[in-house]
């Protein structure tokens, strides 16, 4: 029974998984450095079962102006961008197949259903979207008590 459950959530989270996903993160005020992105799910949403932690291929991640975004997978980063407008995360170790080559996505899919029947059905990543605050923060006081005079020196 047991190994039926697994193989059935493995085959569901990885269909749930497979979806693309929107990623976005609302204004950071001057007083936050960092926040963690959010997946865009509404009433309209096919996919309200996919992993909080997992990023298909082909993601769309949405970087504001005036942010960084930072794409942590199993703790390291893995790719970061600073431009505006929305980013294409086609780098992850989560396929989807409503991107990129149909067959090869079917065949990645499948490998994904194994790897995943044996961790008894959940994802074995854990994939993380950062926004980090690249505004210049105003009024933050540090250095010492007296100021310290700068010169150039030749």
């Amino acid at each position: 029974m047991g190994l039926l459950k697994a193989g059935i959530g493995a085959l569901s989270g990885v269909l749930a998984d497979s979806w693309r996903d929107y990623f976005y993160c609302d204004a950071l005020s001057s007083d936050i450095l960092a926040a963690r992105g959010f997946k865009k799910v509404d009433k309209r949403s096919s996919n309200t079962k996919g992993s909080d932690n997992v990023i298909s291929n082909g993601s769309i991640i949405n970087v504001n102006e005036g942010q960084c975004v930072l794409i942590v997978d199993n703790g390291k980063v893995a790719e970061i961008c600073a431009e505006a407008g929305e980013f294409v995360y086609d780098q992850s170790s989560e396929p989807s197949i409503f991107y990129g080559n149909l067959g090869d996505s079917i065949m990645q899919t499948f490998k994904e259903i194994g790897k995943r029947f044996t961790f008894g059905g959940s994802a074995p990543v854990d994939q993380r979207v950062y926004f980090i605050n690249t505004k210049e923060i105003m009024s933050n006081r540090y250095g010492t008590t007296s100021p310290i005079p700068f010169r150039v020196v030749d």
